[in-house]
C-alpha cells in the first residue's frame, strides 16, 4: 500500500508542483471555455488528457517510442499556446457548435506530448523489471487524474466566482484567461533549448 502512496503522490505532485507549471497552464487553458454545468464534457478532456499521458509513459518507459527531451519541451508549451488560442478564437461562441470529437483527439494528443516530457524522469524512478513496471504507471496515473480534477476544479470554482460576484461576462473571461496563458507561455518557447545549436 505504501508503494500505491508513493506512485500516486509522484503524480500528484506533478501536476501541482509550481516549478513545473506548464501542466496547470495546459489545464487552465483547456477549462476557462466551460462553466460547472460542463462538466461531463471537462471530464471527458481531463481524463482523455490523462489518457494520452499514461500511454506515452507505457511507449516510452517500455522504449517502443523514442524521442528528444528539447523537442518535447519546446512542444508542450506550444501546445498549451493552441489551447489558449484556441481559447482566445471561440470565446464568446456557444460550445453547442463546437465539435467535440476535434476537441478530444487534441486533448488526447496533447496529452500524450506531455505524458513524453515527464517520461525520462519517470523511468529513473520505476522498478527495474519490465514486469513491475506497469502498476506504478497506473498509481501515477490515477494521481495526475485526481491533481487535475483539483485543478479542473479550482478554475470552475474562480469562473464561477469572477462571473458571478465581479459580473465579468463569460467571453471577457475567456479572453482575459486565454490572454494571461499566451503571455506566460511565449516566454517558454522563447527560450526553449530547440533554438540553440
Amino acid at each position: 500500500m505504501s508503494e500505491f502512496w508513493l506512485y500516486f503522490n509522484v503524480g500528484l505532485k506533478h501536476v501541482l508542483d509550481w516549478n513545473g507549471y506548464d501542466h496547470v497552464l495546459f489545464l487552465i487553458a483547456l477549462t476557462i471555455p466551460y462553466a460547472f454545468k460542463d462538466w461531463k464534457r471537462v471530464l471527458i478532456l481531463v481524463s482523455l488528457f490523462t489518457l494520452g499521458h499514461t500511454v506515452a509513459l507505457i511507449l516510452s518507459v517500455y522504449e517502443v517510442i523514442i524521442i528528444k527531451a528539447n523537442l518535447v519541451e519546446f512542444l508542450i508549451p506550444i501546445t498549451i499556446l493552441i489551447t489558449a488560442f484556441f481559447g482566445l478564437l471561440t470565446a464568446g461562441k456557444s460550445n453547442k457548435n463546437e465539435s467535440m470529437t476535434f476537441v478530444a483527439f487534441i486533448t488526447l494528443f496533447f496529452g500524450i506530448i506531455h505524458g513524453l516530457g515527464f517520461s525520462n524522469y519517470f523511468k529513473s524512478i520505476l522498478p527495474g523489471s519490465n514486469s513491475e513496471k506497469l502498476m506504478p504507471l497506473l498509481e501515477f496515473a490515477l494521481g495526475i487524474e485526481v491533481a487535475q480534477l483539483i485543478v479542473v476544479l479550482l478554475v470552475l470554482l474562480l469562473s464561477y466566482i469572477v462571473q458571478t460576484f465581479f459580473r465579468f461576462s463569460k467571453r471577457d473571461w475567456i479572453l482575459v484567461m486565454s490572454a494571461f496563458v499566451i503571455g506566460v507561455v511565449l516566454p517558454m518557447i522563447i527560450e526553449s533549448d530547440i533554438w540553440r545549436p
